[in-house]
């Protein structure tokens, strides 16, 4: 098949639907695959990789809002965008259809015209996302020599309201943390513990500072900032390096916290009154997979409520001792829970001197971010 030409797979449990759109956009150039259910259409997605799918929503069986949740949480299918086709036309159902992974929703009986466009338009969303990918991937390949990442300190960003410890291991530290600013009473915080301690971590560090100044804003939800990480990151690797990461979108205004976390050890919240609450999301490690999957996590927060990052290095070990990651979330839990009272910056100083102090070897990079709502 000739590479210019897209393929479109039409998944509908109406044979007249499915030879109508068929024909319609042979018509148009396109080349099409069709499938009667939505079992069918996952198979037929993973076996030809189409540029873009057409989903009925209304089909006995496993109805079109499933098909879609299983074809975003598939790592050979989720990049793949997907257009709701539908009689149901009321608000509940477009809200399900776009809160569910898909891009667009259409309403039957449809008008071809329509249909035709709002292909175009998802098909050039996507060919200009991977072109801004195989952009970011040329300029990081550019880079001739790995430099550390600036941190960014809590005098910088005061609006923030945050403070953090950070003690590499070595010279070229292998944890990793920044803070963007998104808007009035909104801001972005990212933690991330990069496999391996060397010049190769620091290269590592560099591309995730430029990557998140380039695409941490408010275009782009956390999940579909940890997609665009992996796409450029992924490819250029060295073999065996992965990174875990936690990227989080804290709303003051609306007291909404949004959290996307890959492989990393889970948020920590504290509420005003010290009650703890540890904040998992499912998530596979950046370089992992080409297309990982991760999920998006809303919490409800309020003024006074602190949140923490940590990476495992202050987890698994206890004054010097190797100890399990359960044993280790309880110290740190209750190392901050019993200085809730106190200023963040003495919290997140006095916790990590209670967990290593600076005289010993923790055997690894420790990092205690904190954040107050």
């Amino acid at each position: 098949m000739d590479r210019e030409t897209y393929q479109v797979l039409v998944i509908d449990d109406s044979p007249i639907d499915r030879l109508m759109l068929s024909s319609i956009l042979k018509k148009e150039g396109y080349h099409t695959i069709a499938a009667s259910d939505g079992s069918e259409g996952i198979q037929r997605a993973r076996e030809f990789q189409p540029d873009i799918i057409l989903l009925d929503v209304l089909m006995p069986g496993e109805n079109g809002f499933e098909t879609c949740a299983k074809i975003k949480m598939d790592s050979l299918t989720t990049s793949i965008p997907v257009i709701f086709l539908s009689s149901a036309n009321d608000k509940s159902s477009r809200i399900s259809g776009l809160n569910g992974g898909g891009v667009d929703y259409i309403t039957k009986p449809f008008e071809t015209e329509e249909v035709l466009a709002r292909l175009r338009i998802h098909l050039r969303i996507r060919q200009a996302f991977k072109a801004l990918i195989e952009q970011q991937k040329y300029q990081l390949s550019q880079l001739t020599s790995a430099q550390q990442a600036i941190l960014v300190q809590p005098e910088e960003i005061p609006d923030a309201h945050f403070a953090v410890y950070y003690r590499p291991l070595h010279a070229a530290g292998g944890d990793f943390y920044d803070v963007v600013p998104l808007g009035d009473g909104i801001d972005g915080f990212f933690s991330a513990d990069i496999c391996g301690h060397d010049l190769g971590a620091a290269f590592v560090t560099s591309a995730l500072k430029v990557l998140l100044r380039q695409n941490f804003n408010s275009l782009y939800t956390p999940s579909e900032i940890m997609t665009l990480l992996n796409s450029v990151l992924q490819p250029v690797l060295n073999e065996g390096v992965l990174i875990s990461a936690c990227c989080v979108r804290l709303n003051r205004r609306s007291e909404r916290l949004t959290v996307v976390d890959a492989g990393h050890p889970p948020l920590l919240h504290l509420d005003v009154n010290g009650a703890a609450n540890l904040i998992s999301a499912k998530g596979d490690l950046l370089g992992a997979f080409e297309a990982p999957y991760f999920e998006s996590v809303e919490v409800k927060v309020a003024k006074g409520d602190r949140l923490f990052f940590f990476s495992d290095g202050l987890i698994e070990n206890y004054h010097g001792n190797v100890v399990s990651r359960k044993e280790g979330m309880s110290h740190l839990v209750e190392a901050l829970v019993s200085r809730h009272k106190l200023p963040l910056a003495e919290m997140v100083e006095e916790a990590v001197q209670d967990i290593c102090t600076s005289n010993e070897d923790p055997g690894d990079d420790l990092l205690l971010l904190g954040v107050e709502v």
